[in-house]
Protein backbone atom coordinates (compact mmCIF):
# COMPACT_ATOMS: atom_id res chain seq x y z
CA UNK A 1 0.00 0.00 0.00
CA UNK A 2 1.11 3.31 -0.98
CA UNK A 3 0.97 5.94 2.19
CA UNK A 4 -0.06 9.68 0.96
CA UNK A 5 3.37 10.90 1.07
CA UNK A 6 4.02 8.09 -1.13
CA UNK A 7 1.49 8.57 -3.63
CA UNK A 8 2.62 12.05 -3.44
CA UNK A 9 6.03 11.64 -4.81
CA UNK A 10 4.84 9.14 -7.60
CA UNK A 11 2.82 12.30 -9.08
CA UNK A 12 5.31 14.61 -8.44
CA UNK A 13 7.63 12.06 -10.66
CA UNK A 14 5.22 11.52 -12.77
CA UNK A 15 4.59 15.49 -12.74
CA UNK A 16 8.68 15.81 -13.76
CA UNK A 17 8.42 12.89 -16.46
CA UNK A 18 5.73 14.85 -17.73
CA UNK A 19 7.21 17.95 -18.07
CA UNK A 20 10.18 16.34 -20.33
CA UNK A 21 7.78 14.56 -22.08
CA UNK A 22 6.03 17.80 -23.40
CA UNK A 23 8.89 19.00 -25.00
CA UNK A 24 9.99 15.98 -26.90
CA UNK A 25 10.17 15.60 -30.88
CA UNK A 26 7.66 13.69 -32.76
CA UNK A 27 9.56 11.21 -33.50
CA UNK A 28 10.90 10.60 -29.95
CA UNK A 29 7.41 10.12 -28.90
CA UNK A 30 6.28 7.46 -31.69
CA UNK A 31 10.30 5.46 -31.31
CA UNK A 32 8.52 5.47 -27.34
CA UNK A 33 4.83 4.31 -28.74
CA UNK A 34 6.45 1.05 -30.79
CA UNK A 35 8.14 0.28 -27.99
CA UNK A 36 4.89 -0.12 -25.90
CA UNK A 37 3.43 -2.12 -29.27
CA UNK A 38 6.66 -4.27 -29.28
CA UNK A 39 6.69 -4.73 -25.74
CA UNK A 40 3.30 -5.81 -25.42
CA UNK A 41 3.75 -8.44 -28.04
CA UNK A 42 6.53 -9.66 -26.13
CA UNK A 43 4.66 -9.96 -22.92
CA UNK A 44 1.33 -11.07 -24.23
CA UNK A 45 2.20 -14.74 -22.41
CA UNK A 46 2.34 -13.11 -19.80
CA UNK A 47 -0.33 -10.65 -19.94
CA UNK A 48 -3.37 -13.16 -20.86
CA UNK A 49 -1.96 -15.57 -18.19
CA UNK A 50 -2.09 -12.71 -15.92
CA UNK A 51 -6.07 -11.74 -16.92
CA UNK A 52 -6.73 -15.57 -16.51
CA UNK A 53 -6.12 -14.96 -12.76
CA UNK A 54 -8.02 -11.95 -12.33
CA UNK A 55 -11.14 -13.58 -14.26
CA UNK A 56 -11.03 -17.03 -12.48
CA UNK A 57 -10.59 -14.68 -8.95
CA UNK A 58 -13.59 -12.36 -10.10
CA UNK A 59 -15.82 -15.38 -10.99
CA UNK A 60 -15.26 -17.40 -7.40
CA UNK A 61 -16.08 -13.69 -6.09
CA UNK A 62 -19.07 -13.74 -7.90
CA UNK A 63 -18.28 -10.48 -10.42
CA UNK A 64 -21.71 -9.39 -12.18
CA UNK A 65 -21.35 -10.91 -15.55
CA UNK A 66 -21.12 -7.30 -17.67
CA UNK A 67 -18.26 -6.35 -15.76
CA UNK A 68 -16.49 -9.99 -16.53
CA UNK A 69 -16.99 -9.28 -20.02
CA UNK A 70 -14.83 -5.95 -19.97
CA UNK A 71 -12.48 -7.49 -17.72
CA UNK A 72 -11.95 -10.78 -19.80
CA UNK A 73 -8.92 -9.68 -22.38
CA UNK A 74 -8.59 -12.47 -25.06
CA UNK A 75 -6.17 -12.96 -27.04
CA UNK A 76 -7.81 -11.14 -30.03
CA UNK A 77 -8.83 -7.88 -27.55
CA UNK A 78 -4.95 -7.62 -26.52
CA UNK A 79 -3.99 -8.14 -30.75
CA UNK A 80 -6.67 -5.00 -31.39
CA UNK A 81 -5.42 -3.08 -28.58
CA UNK A 82 -1.90 -3.12 -29.63
CA UNK A 83 -2.83 -2.38 -33.05
CA UNK A 84 -4.35 0.33 -31.82
CA UNK A 85 -1.53 1.55 -30.24
CA UNK A 86 0.34 1.49 -33.80
CA UNK A 87 -2.49 3.42 -34.89
CA UNK A 88 -2.18 6.25 -32.08
CA UNK A 89 1.81 6.65 -33.44
CA UNK A 90 0.49 6.83 -36.99
CA UNK A 91 -1.49 10.05 -36.34
CA UNK A 92 -0.40 13.38 -36.64
CA UNK A 93 1.29 15.37 -33.56
CA UNK A 94 -1.06 17.63 -31.88
CA UNK A 95 1.45 19.62 -29.87
CA UNK A 96 3.14 22.72 -30.80
CA UNK A 97 -0.08 23.50 -33.25
CA UNK A 98 -0.06 27.39 -33.91
CA UNK A 99 -3.58 28.18 -33.61
CA UNK A 100 -3.68 32.27 -33.92
CA UNK A 101 -0.41 33.78 -35.07
CA UNK A 102 -1.26 37.41 -35.29
CA UNK A 103 0.82 40.68 -35.33
CA UNK A 104 -0.46 42.94 -33.01
CA UNK A 105 1.39 45.97 -33.82
CA UNK A 106 5.28 46.04 -35.48
CA UNK A 107 7.30 43.89 -33.79
CA UNK A 108 4.69 42.71 -31.42
CA UNK A 109 3.79 38.84 -32.26
CA UNK A 110 1.50 36.56 -30.30
CA UNK A 111 0.65 33.10 -30.94
CA UNK A 112 -1.75 30.74 -29.57
CA UNK A 113 0.32 27.05 -28.89
CA UNK A 114 -0.85 23.76 -28.75
CA UNK A 115 0.54 21.92 -25.25
CA UNK A 116 -0.11 19.01 -22.74
CA UNK A 117 -2.27 19.24 -20.40
CA UNK A 118 0.22 17.79 -18.19
CA UNK A 119 -0.72 15.18 -15.94
CA UNK A 120 -3.83 12.57 -16.18
CA UNK A 121 -5.49 10.46 -13.54
CA UNK A 122 -7.31 7.27 -15.00
CA UNK A 123 -9.49 5.52 -12.68
CA UNK A 124 -11.25 2.38 -14.13
CA UNK A 125 -13.06 -1.18 -13.61
CA UNK A 126 -12.37 -3.74 -15.48
CA UNK A 127 -11.22 -3.32 -19.16
CA UNK A 128 -7.02 -3.54 -18.45
CA UNK A 129 -6.94 -3.00 -22.26
CA UNK A 130 -8.06 0.43 -21.60
CA UNK A 131 -4.52 0.97 -19.89
CA UNK A 132 -2.55 0.29 -23.03
CA UNK A 133 -5.12 2.91 -25.37
CA UNK A 134 -4.72 5.49 -22.24
CA UNK A 135 -0.78 5.33 -22.29
CA UNK A 136 -0.33 5.85 -26.26
CA UNK A 137 -2.81 8.92 -26.26
CA UNK A 138 -1.03 10.03 -23.75
CA UNK A 139 2.61 9.92 -24.91
CA UNK A 140 1.64 10.93 -28.01
CA UNK A 141 -0.02 14.22 -26.50
CA UNK A 142 2.72 14.88 -24.05
CA UNK A 143 1.10 14.11 -20.65
CA UNK A 144 2.23 11.47 -18.06
CA UNK A 145 -0.35 9.64 -16.65
CA UNK A 146 -1.64 7.97 -13.40
CA UNK A 147 -3.76 4.85 -13.91
CA UNK A 148 -5.69 3.30 -10.70
CA UNK A 149 -7.30 -0.18 -12.25
CA UNK A 150 -10.52 -1.90 -10.36
CA UNK A 151 -9.20 -4.35 -8.00
CA UNK A 152 -10.50 -7.30 -10.34
CA UNK A 153 -8.33 -6.37 -13.17
CA UNK A 154 -5.23 -5.91 -10.49
CA UNK A 155 -3.27 -8.51 -12.24
CA UNK A 156 -3.60 -7.65 -15.55
CA UNK A 157 -2.69 -3.65 -15.40
CA UNK A 158 0.25 -4.45 -13.77
CA UNK A 159 1.12 -7.19 -16.23
CA UNK A 160 0.55 -4.38 -18.94
CA UNK A 161 2.19 -1.53 -17.32
CA UNK A 162 5.36 -3.21 -16.55
CA UNK A 163 5.88 -4.67 -20.16
CA UNK A 164 4.91 -0.45 -21.22
CA UNK A 165 7.62 0.63 -18.50
CA UNK A 166 10.17 -1.91 -20.28
CA UNK A 167 9.71 -1.24 -23.75
CA UNK A 168 9.94 2.92 -22.59
CA UNK A 169 13.22 2.30 -20.82
CA UNK A 170 14.97 2.22 -23.99
CA UNK A 171 13.67 5.46 -25.06
CA UNK A 172 13.79 9.06 -24.55
CA UNK A 173 10.09 9.06 -23.14
CA UNK A 174 10.77 8.60 -18.89
CA UNK A 175 9.17 5.57 -17.51
CA UNK A 176 8.05 7.50 -14.78
CA UNK A 177 5.69 9.41 -17.18
CA UNK A 178 3.40 6.59 -16.58
CA UNK A 179 2.51 5.26 -13.48
CA UNK A 180 0.35 2.43 -11.88
CA UNK A 181 -1.66 2.55 -8.32
CA UNK A 182 -2.64 -0.81 -6.53
CA UNK A 183 -5.41 -0.31 -3.62
CA UNK A 184 -7.89 1.08 -3.14
CA UNK A 185 -7.33 3.85 -0.54
CA UNK A 186 -5.42 5.62 -3.13
CA UNK A 187 -8.69 6.62 -5.35
CA UNK A 188 -9.25 9.27 -2.76
CA UNK A 189 -6.01 10.23 -2.58
CA UNK A 190 -5.30 10.83 -5.98
CA UNK A 191 -8.45 12.97 -6.09
CA UNK A 192 -6.96 15.40 -3.58
CA UNK A 193 -3.88 15.81 -5.83
CA UNK A 194 -5.18 18.86 -7.36
CA UNK A 195 -1.20 20.32 -7.14
CA UNK A 196 -0.20 17.22 -9.62
CA UNK A 197 -3.18 16.27 -11.52
CA UNK A 198 -4.58 17.85 -14.42
CA UNK A 199 -7.33 16.06 -15.00
CA UNK A 200 -9.45 13.16 -13.67
CA UNK A 201 -10.81 10.76 -16.28
CA UNK A 202 -13.21 7.83 -14.68
CA UNK A 203 -14.39 4.94 -16.57
CA UNK A 204 -17.14 2.85 -14.85
CA UNK A 205 -20.23 2.44 -13.45
CA UNK A 206 -22.76 5.39 -12.73
CA UNK A 207 -22.30 5.39 -9.19
CA UNK A 208 -18.38 4.95 -9.24
CA UNK A 209 -18.14 7.78 -11.96
CA UNK A 210 -20.36 10.31 -9.33
CA UNK A 211 -18.68 9.30 -6.76
CA UNK A 212 -15.37 10.54 -8.65
CA UNK A 213 -17.61 13.69 -9.77
CA UNK A 214 -18.26 14.49 -5.96
CA UNK A 215 -14.84 14.06 -4.13
CA UNK A 216 -12.61 16.04 -6.12
CA UNK A 217 -11.83 19.56 -7.24
CA UNK A 218 -9.46 18.43 -10.15
CA UNK A 219 -11.37 18.92 -13.42
CA UNK A 220 -13.22 15.59 -14.28
CA UNK A 221 -13.86 14.37 -18.01
CA UNK A 222 -16.08 11.41 -18.80
CA UNK A 223 -19.78 10.34 -18.68
CA UNK A 224 -21.92 8.38 -15.76
CA UNK A 225 -24.81 6.76 -18.18
CA UNK A 226 -25.12 5.22 -21.35
CA UNK A 227 -28.81 4.84 -22.18
CA UNK A 228 -28.26 4.79 -25.89
CA UNK A 229 -31.99 4.18 -27.94
CA UNK A 230 -32.65 3.27 -31.19
CA UNK A 231 -35.59 5.02 -33.24
CA UNK A 232 -37.04 3.06 -36.00
CA UNK A 233 -39.07 5.60 -37.85
CA UNK A 234 -42.46 4.66 -39.77
CA UNK A 235 -40.33 4.98 -43.41
CA UNK A 236 -37.33 2.78 -41.96
CA UNK A 237 -36.30 -0.13 -44.43
CA UNK A 238 -37.39 -2.95 -42.14
CA UNK A 239 -34.41 -5.57 -43.29
CA UNK A 240 -31.68 -2.54 -42.32
CA UNK A 241 -33.41 -2.04 -38.84
CA UNK A 242 -33.64 -5.72 -37.88
CA UNK A 243 -30.15 -5.66 -38.27
CA UNK A 244 -28.99 -2.59 -37.30
CA UNK A 245 -31.16 -3.01 -34.04
CA UNK A 246 -29.51 -6.56 -33.53
CA UNK A 247 -25.96 -5.33 -33.52
CA UNK A 248 -26.67 -2.48 -31.66
CA UNK A 249 -27.36 -4.79 -28.89
CA UNK A 250 -26.23 -7.39 -28.80
CA UNK A 251 -22.54 -6.95 -30.29
CA UNK A 252 -21.05 -6.11 -27.20
CA UNK A 253 -23.65 -5.65 -24.91
CA UNK A 254 -21.90 -4.60 -21.62
CA UNK A 255 -20.57 -1.73 -24.24
CA UNK A 256 -21.95 1.51 -22.88
CA UNK A 257 -22.81 2.48 -26.49
CA UNK A 258 -24.98 -0.07 -26.51
CA UNK A 259 -28.84 0.43 -27.00
CA UNK A 260 -31.27 -0.45 -23.91
CA UNK A 261 -34.32 1.26 -25.81
CA UNK A 262 -36.08 0.47 -28.85
CA UNK A 263 -38.50 2.84 -29.79
CA UNK A 264 -41.13 2.20 -32.47
CA UNK A 265 -43.32 4.41 -34.99
CA UNK A 266 -47.12 2.77 -33.92
CA UNK A 267 -47.49 2.49 -38.13
CA UNK A 268 -44.81 -0.56 -38.74
CA UNK A 269 -44.70 -1.85 -34.85
CA UNK A 270 -47.13 -4.92 -36.33
CA UNK A 271 -44.42 -5.46 -39.36
CA UNK A 272 -41.38 -4.63 -38.05
CA UNK A 273 -41.36 -5.72 -33.71
CA UNK A 274 -41.75 -9.53 -34.47
CA UNK A 275 -39.24 -9.72 -36.75
CA UNK A 276 -36.59 -7.56 -34.39
CA UNK A 277 -38.05 -9.80 -31.79
CA UNK A 278 -37.24 -13.09 -33.15
CA UNK A 279 -34.04 -11.96 -34.15
CA UNK A 280 -33.11 -10.70 -30.66
CA UNK A 281 -34.80 -13.98 -28.88
CA UNK A 282 -32.70 -16.12 -30.82
CA UNK A 283 -29.73 -14.21 -29.66
CA UNK A 284 -30.98 -14.37 -26.06
CA UNK A 285 -32.32 -11.23 -25.86
CA UNK A 286 -34.78 -10.90 -22.74
CA UNK A 287 -37.44 -8.21 -24.26
CA UNK A 288 -39.68 -6.00 -21.72
CA UNK A 289 -42.26 -4.01 -23.64
CA UNK A 290 -45.18 -1.04 -23.07
CA UNK A 291 -48.60 -1.93 -22.79
CA UNK A 292 -48.57 -1.31 -26.80
CA UNK A 293 -46.01 -3.81 -27.38
CA UNK A 294 -47.52 -6.43 -24.88
CA UNK A 295 -50.41 -6.89 -27.96
CA UNK A 296 -47.69 -7.35 -30.52
CA UNK A 297 -45.54 -9.33 -28.01
CA UNK A 298 -47.95 -10.89 -25.24
CA UNK A 299 -45.21 -13.26 -23.75
CA UNK A 300 -42.75 -11.26 -23.14
CA UNK A 301 -42.50 -9.38 -19.29
CA UNK A 302 -44.41 -5.65 -19.10
CA UNK A 303 -41.70 -2.65 -19.19
CA UNK A 304 -42.05 0.23 -16.02
CA UNK A 305 -40.98 3.32 -16.18
CA UNK A 306 -37.62 1.93 -14.53
CA UNK A 307 -36.70 0.35 -17.60
CA UNK A 308 -36.56 3.87 -19.66
CA UNK A 309 -34.08 4.84 -17.72
CA UNK A 310 -32.10 1.80 -16.67
CA UNK A 311 -28.35 0.75 -18.49
CA UNK A 312 -28.81 -3.22 -18.45
CA UNK A 313 -25.15 -3.69 -19.71
CA UNK A 314 -26.61 -6.59 -20.42
CA UNK A 315 -29.12 -8.74 -23.30
CA UNK A 316 -32.06 -7.26 -22.40
CA UNK A 317 -33.68 -4.45 -24.45
CA UNK A 318 -37.00 -2.41 -23.47
CA UNK A 319 -39.40 -1.53 -26.47
CA UNK A 320 -41.73 1.37 -26.49
CA UNK A 321 -43.82 2.13 -29.38
CA UNK A 322 -44.57 5.88 -30.08
CA UNK A 323 -46.85 7.76 -32.91
CA UNK A 324 -44.45 9.96 -33.99
CA UNK A 325 -40.81 11.13 -34.58
CA UNK A 326 -41.92 14.12 -32.15
CA UNK A 327 -43.10 11.34 -29.44
CA UNK A 328 -39.33 9.67 -30.24
CA UNK A 329 -37.41 13.01 -29.86
CA UNK A 330 -39.57 14.07 -26.26
CA UNK A 331 -38.70 10.59 -24.89
CA UNK A 332 -35.12 10.70 -25.22
CA UNK A 333 -34.87 13.99 -23.72
CA UNK A 334 -36.05 12.54 -20.94
CA UNK A 335 -34.30 9.51 -20.36
CA UNK A 336 -31.07 9.48 -22.32
CA UNK A 337 -28.01 10.25 -21.51
CA UNK A 338 -26.91 12.36 -24.43
CA UNK A 339 -24.43 9.47 -25.28
CA UNK A 340 -25.32 8.22 -28.30
CA UNK A 341 -28.96 7.98 -30.21
CA UNK A 342 -29.71 6.99 -33.75
CA UNK A 343 -32.88 6.98 -36.32
CA UNK A 344 -33.37 4.19 -38.87
CA UNK A 345 -35.55 6.10 -41.93
CA UNK A 346 -35.20 6.46 -45.65
CA UNK A 347 -36.45 9.93 -44.76
CA UNK A 348 -34.08 12.29 -45.00
CA UNK A 349 -36.16 15.30 -43.70
CA UNK A 350 -36.56 12.95 -40.68
CA UNK A 351 -32.90 11.83 -40.38
CA UNK A 352 -31.82 15.87 -40.65
CA UNK A 353 -34.41 16.51 -38.21
CA UNK A 354 -33.69 13.78 -35.79
CA UNK A 355 -30.35 14.85 -35.80
CA UNK A 356 -30.40 18.23 -35.51
CA UNK A 357 -33.07 18.11 -32.62
CA UNK A 358 -31.45 15.18 -30.34
CA UNK A 359 -28.59 16.74 -28.05
CA UNK A 360 -26.40 13.63 -27.84
CA UNK A 361 -22.41 13.85 -27.99
CA UNK A 362 -23.39 10.97 -30.66
CA UNK A 363 -26.45 11.39 -33.00
CA UNK A 364 -26.78 8.95 -36.18
CA UNK A 365 -29.20 8.06 -38.99
CA UNK A 366 -28.74 4.15 -40.38
CA UNK A 367 -25.99 2.74 -38.62
CA UNK A 368 -25.40 1.00 -35.13
CA UNK A 369 -24.70 3.16 -32.04
CA UNK A 370 -22.02 0.80 -31.61
CA UNK A 371 -19.64 2.38 -33.87
CA UNK A 372 -19.63 5.43 -31.24
CA UNK A 373 -15.57 4.47 -30.42
CA UNK A 374 -12.37 6.21 -30.90
CA UNK A 375 -10.94 3.53 -32.35
CA UNK A 376 -13.28 3.25 -35.18
CA UNK A 377 -13.55 7.20 -35.14
CA UNK A 378 -9.91 7.29 -36.53
CA UNK A 379 -8.55 8.55 -33.35
CA UNK A 380 -6.33 5.82 -33.04
CA UNK A 381 -8.04 4.54 -29.43
CA UNK A 382 -9.83 6.98 -26.48
CA UNK A 383 -9.17 7.85 -23.40
CA UNK A 384 -13.19 7.54 -22.61
CA UNK A 385 -16.40 9.38 -24.03
CA UNK A 386 -17.40 12.27 -22.40
CA UNK A 387 -20.99 13.03 -22.69
CA UNK A 388 -20.92 16.58 -21.32
CA UNK A 389 -22.11 19.63 -23.16
CA UNK A 390 -18.52 21.70 -23.34
CA UNK A 391 -15.76 19.76 -25.20
CA UNK A 392 -14.32 17.34 -25.67
CA UNK A 393 -17.39 15.62 -26.43
CA UNK A 394 -18.04 12.17 -27.64
CA UNK A 395 -15.34 9.34 -27.58
CA UNK A 396 -11.72 11.95 -26.74
CA UNK A 397 -8.34 11.31 -28.22
CA UNK A 398 -5.88 13.34 -28.85
CA UNK A 399 -7.69 16.87 -29.13
CA UNK A 400 -9.29 16.10 -25.68
CA UNK A 401 -6.00 15.74 -23.67
CA UNK A 402 -4.46 19.32 -24.83
CA UNK A 403 -4.63 22.93 -24.20
CA UNK A 404 -3.02 25.84 -25.27
CA UNK A 405 -0.68 28.75 -24.00
CA UNK A 406 -0.82 32.15 -25.69
CA UNK A 407 3.31 33.27 -26.72
CA UNK A 408 3.61 37.19 -26.96
CA UNK A 409 6.96 38.32 -28.56
CA UNK A 410 8.20 42.05 -28.69
CA UNK A 411 10.95 44.41 -28.93
CA UNK A 412 10.33 46.52 -25.77
CA UNK A 413 6.81 47.43 -26.07
CA UNK A 414 4.61 48.59 -23.62
CA UNK A 415 0.82 48.93 -23.33
CA UNK A 416 1.27 52.66 -21.90
CA UNK A 417 1.76 53.36 -25.97
CA UNK A 418 -1.76 52.19 -26.71
CA UNK A 419 -3.65 53.94 -24.02
CA UNK A 420 -4.07 57.66 -23.27
CA UNK A 421 -5.07 60.81 -25.70
CA UNK A 422 -2.07 60.09 -28.19
CA UNK A 423 -2.81 56.13 -28.02
CA UNK A 424 -1.16 54.19 -30.43
CA UNK A 425 -3.78 51.76 -32.35
CA UNK A 426 -3.27 48.27 -32.98
CA UNK A 427 -2.72 46.51 -35.92
CA UNK A 428 -4.47 43.11 -35.43
CA UNK A 429 -2.72 41.54 -38.22
CA UNK A 430 -3.33 37.44 -38.60
CA UNK A 431 0.41 36.25 -40.63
Amino acid sequence: MTTTSGLIQIAQQTRHAATKLAVLSTEDKNQGIEAIAQALELAKDDILAANLADCQAATTAGIAKPLYKRLLLDEHKLRDAIAGVRDVGKLDDPIGKVQIHREIDTGLILKRITCPLGVLGIIFEARPEAAIQIVSLAIKSGNGVILKGGKEALRSCEAIVKAIKQGLSHTAVNPDAVQLLTTRSEILELLQLDKYVDLIIPRGSNAFVKFVQDNTRIPVLGHADGICHLYVDQAADIAKAVSITVDSKIQYPAACNAIETLLVHSSIAAEFIPQVATALQAQNVELRGDERTLQILPNIAAATKIDWKTEYSDLILAIKIVDSLNEAISHIEDYGSRHTEAIITEDITAAETFQGLVNAAGVYHNCSTRFADGFRYGFGAEVGISTQQMPPRGPVGLEGLITYKYQMSGNGHIVKTYTGANAKSFIHRDL
